[in-house]
Parts: structure tokens; sequence; C-alpha cells
């Protein structure tokens, strides 16, 4: 029979404390997990839907570090972007 696993949402400031009550580290996803045999209430303050489908989910890597919404401007007033289509000189 599997065991199954219950991931949690544990901050790393309290990893401790989740690893006193009897919680496991995954290292393959890096995420802490309760043990099938373990009281699931213990873990109550760290469990959430999210967490758990967030495990079984891989992360997208497509949006990379765009921000929407957020503008930035050069502190040189003479700045030209280079968008890739064309140099900005002439």
């Amino acid at each position: 029979m599997a065991q199954s696993k219950t991931y949690l949402n544990v901050p790393y400031g309290e990893k401790d404390a989740a690893k006193a009550l009897g919680a496991k580290w995954d290292a393959a996803i890096k995420k802490w997990y309760a043990p099938a045999n373990s009281d699931p209430t213990q873990f109550a303050k760290w469990q959430t839907e999210a967490s758990s489908a967030a495990a079984k989910k891989p992360k997208s890597r497509s949006s990379g570090n765009i921000l929407a919404g957020v503008t930035t401007h050069p502190k040189d007033k003479d700045f030209v972007a280079y968008n890739g289509d064309e140099p900005p000189w002439d």
C-alpha cells in the first residue's frame, strides 16, 4: 500500500516547528510534507489546497521576470532603447 504525502506550505522561519511535529522534507520538489501516518490537524496552519496542487504541477517559466503594469524610466535623458528589430543609431 502506497503512503500518501500531504504537502505543506511552511515558511523558512517555521521549519523547525513543522519538523518537531513530524513533518518531513521532500528534497526532490523542495517542500515539507506530513507523512500519511501523522495527525493532519497538527499541520492545519500550513495546509492549503494550493500548496498540494503546486507540488504536483510544475512551475511555468514562460512569464520570466516581467511584471505587468511596471514602467521603468532611464536615468539618461538621451537613452534610446534597443528593441532588437533595428539598431537605434543611424
